[in-house]
């Protein structure tokens, strides 16, 4: 067969595998290959602001504004259930300093509101529905308190640390903590110095298994942008020292990218509204991202090796709104009507192997996958087994039709998952070549499908 020959001949003129041992390179801890394998999940920014209709609140206003008349955390649940989506992120505390739990640090709380009579708890009514719904349940705090008065000295690290505790202790088991590095300047002229290194230290000793989210983890990583979309080459991998969450972070760019040969293990999370803002605004509602946007986000995202994080904002009666919830459905069924059929399931898999003279082991270069007959395809979805590392440098996809080359495609990292999409054509050889990796590469599965083709940004 043509394709066979051409491929070990490509083989043959093959000398750029690195052949370097995996001793000392990172790899993801059970807890961060637990969470590679959510890959999709809600965020939901709730506070004063969703009554307030600002983005950022002062810190001024008063208890009494937030007053959910219909709030309903099973609602959120079973539509992010319905959604596909694997657990829930809530705003605890945004930058205005209002709690949605009864903090004992704090007088701005929903126990000095008239919600409930002050005897409401948005965050353990959120984790027992977690709980029902088998959704992971994880917090956003921001360090910065427009209203606390202890911020912009030194009790104010304490006073945060008591929070994390409250947080962590009493809405047990918390999956997953997510902090920004907002640190603006009171009207005062305050501004808070944050202890980092005693907020990681108390949540691994609080709360071992929770995860830690910022500009440089220490557990993930921002993206590097509130798009949803993570870099084509994108290293889970980041060197971290001498920087910090906030102004003291890397550049964009390279929370995009990520180090190629960076020292921890920190994979990035892309976070992105189905709206323009984050908190709910009625005007709005026409804004709402349609499902076939999302699934282009997925594609950007999760398809490129990070996790997606949509944020879905309810509305001031404590509600997902309609609009929000439909696309967050038709989304999900998209989803699994693209990607129901694998049509490489069954197709035959001759996987090359070229022996290394410099070591007594073998490096896999890649795989051809023979289909019986001809069959249309416009994706292919490639795995790494990231449990040994990220490795894979470079690779090349060669579509071929009864040994006739339709189509290559160059490639940068894999990761968990990389989706490829390309227009659709009648395929019956798939080659995937590892053309350089950091050590012995292993490549995972590798599936096609047909996806609509309404659903491919040309």
């Amino acid at each position: 067969m043509k394709i066979l020959f051409s491929f070990i001949l490509f083989f043959i003129g093959y000398v750029g595998i690195a052949q370097k041992e995996r001793k000392g390179m990172p790899i993801p801890s059970k807890l961060q290959l637990q969470w590679h394998n959510m890959e999709f999940y809600l965020f939901v920014h709730f506070g004063p602001n969703t009554f307030t209709n600002k983005e950022w609140g002062l810190g001024t206003e008063p208890e009494n504004v937030f007053n959910p008349s219909q709030l309903d955390c099973r609602q959120w649940c079973k539509i992010a259930k319905a959604a596909g989506a694997k657990g829930i992120i809530i705003t605890a505390k945004h930058h205005d300093g209002f709690c949605l739990w009864p903090s004992k640090y704090s007088t701005h709380t929903i126990r000095e509101s008239k919600w409930k009579n002050g005897q409401g708890d948005v965050l353990k009514e959120l984790s027992l529905a977690c709980k029902e719904y088998g959704l992971k349940f994880g917090i956003y705090i921001s360090p910065w308190d427009r209203n606390h008065p202890a911020y912009g000295t030194s009790n104010y690290n304490d006073v945060f640390v008591g929070m994390l505790k409250e947080l962590l202790q009493n809405y047990a088991p918390v999956w997953e903590l997510w902090w920004d590095g907002a640190n603006g300047e009171l009207a005062n002229g305050k501004k808070q110095t944050y202890d980092w290194n005693k907020f990681i230290a108390t949540v691994n000793t609080v709360s071992p298994n929770t995860l830690i989210f910022s500009d440089v983890g220490p557990d993930i990583r921002w993206v590097g942008n509130e798009n949803g979309i993570a870099s084509t080459t994108n290293w889970n991998l980041l060197d971290t020292v001498g920087f910090t969450p906030g102004i003291g972070a890397p550049l964009a760019d390279t929370l995009f990218q990520g180090n190629k040969n960076g020292k921890n293990w920190i994979p990035a999370e892309c976070d992105v509204s189905i709206r323009p803002g984050w908190f709910y605004h009625a005007n709005e509602d026409a804004q709402v991202k349609t499902a076939s946007q999302l699934f282009n986000l997925y594609l950007k995202s999760v398809g490129r090796g990070a996790n997606l994080l949509l944020n879905v904002p309810p509305a001031g009666n404590g509600l997902i709104s309609p609009i929000d919830s439909l696309s967050l459905i038709e989304f999900n069924r998209l989803i699994q009507k693209n990607f129901s059929n694998n049509l490489l399931k069954h197709a035959m898999q001759v996987d090359k192997i070229r022996t290394s003279k410099s070591a007594d082991r073998k490096t896999e270069l890649g795989s051809i996958f023979i289909l019986k007959q001809p069959t249309n395809l416009n994706c292919l979805v490639l795995r790494e087994d990231i449990a040994k590392g990220q490795l894979i440098e470079n690779a090349s996809i060669i579509l071929s039709n009864q040994g006739v080359e339709l189509k290559r495609i160059d490639i940068t990292t894999i990761g968990h998952k990389r989706i490829i999409t390309f227009p659709a054509m009648d395929v019956s050889e798939v080659s995937v070549v590892i053309t350089s990796a950091k050590a012995k590469p292993h490549l995972g599965t590798v599936e096609g499908y047909l996806l609509a083709e309404d659903l491919i940004e040309k």
